[in-house]
Protein backbone atom coordinates (compact mmCIF):
# COMPACT_ATOMS: atom_id res chain seq x y z
CA UNK A 1 0.00 0.00 0.00
CA UNK A 2 1.80 3.38 -0.90
CA UNK A 3 1.40 6.45 1.14
CA UNK A 4 -1.48 7.92 -0.92
CA UNK A 5 -3.34 5.23 -0.55
CA UNK A 6 -3.25 4.98 2.95
CA UNK A 7 -3.64 8.62 3.61
CA UNK A 8 -7.04 8.03 1.24
CA UNK A 9 -8.29 5.52 3.23
CA UNK A 10 -7.43 7.37 6.57
CA UNK A 11 -9.29 10.28 5.01
CA UNK A 12 -12.44 8.59 4.25
CA UNK A 13 -12.39 7.14 7.95
CA UNK A 14 -12.18 10.31 9.42
CA UNK A 15 -14.82 11.56 7.07
CA UNK A 16 -16.85 8.69 8.36
CA UNK A 17 -16.39 9.08 11.59
CA UNK A 18 -17.32 12.85 11.30
CA UNK A 19 -20.41 12.44 9.58
CA UNK A 20 -21.87 10.07 12.20
CA UNK A 21 -23.95 11.56 14.65
CA UNK A 22 -22.10 12.01 18.39
CA UNK A 23 -25.62 9.73 19.70
CA UNK A 24 -25.08 6.80 16.95
CA UNK A 25 -20.93 6.82 17.83
CA UNK A 26 -21.98 6.19 21.33
CA UNK A 27 -24.53 3.66 20.77
CA UNK A 28 -21.53 1.47 18.48
CA UNK A 29 -19.08 1.54 21.49
CA UNK A 30 -18.66 -1.89 22.93
CA UNK A 31 -17.99 -2.51 26.51
CA UNK A 32 -14.90 -3.35 27.53
CA UNK A 33 -13.94 -6.92 28.71
CA UNK A 34 -12.50 -7.57 32.18
CA UNK A 35 -9.38 -7.14 32.89
CA UNK A 36 -8.78 -10.72 33.93
CA UNK A 37 -10.16 -12.23 30.49
CA UNK A 38 -7.96 -10.08 28.74
CA UNK A 39 -4.94 -10.93 30.14
CA UNK A 40 -5.70 -14.44 30.65
CA UNK A 41 -8.26 -15.57 28.13
CA UNK A 42 -10.86 -17.91 29.25
CA UNK A 43 -9.19 -19.84 32.45
CA UNK A 44 -10.42 -16.93 34.65
CA UNK A 45 -14.22 -17.20 33.77
CA UNK A 46 -13.64 -21.30 33.58
CA UNK A 47 -12.63 -21.41 37.08
CA UNK A 48 -14.74 -18.70 38.35
CA UNK A 49 -17.84 -21.44 36.42
CA UNK A 50 -16.73 -24.09 38.26
CA UNK A 51 -16.27 -22.69 41.38
CA UNK A 52 -20.01 -21.58 41.42
CA UNK A 53 -21.40 -25.23 40.65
Amino acid sequence: MSFQEYLKYLTRLFVQYVETPKEERRRQKHPREAWSTRWFGAIPMSIKLFWRK
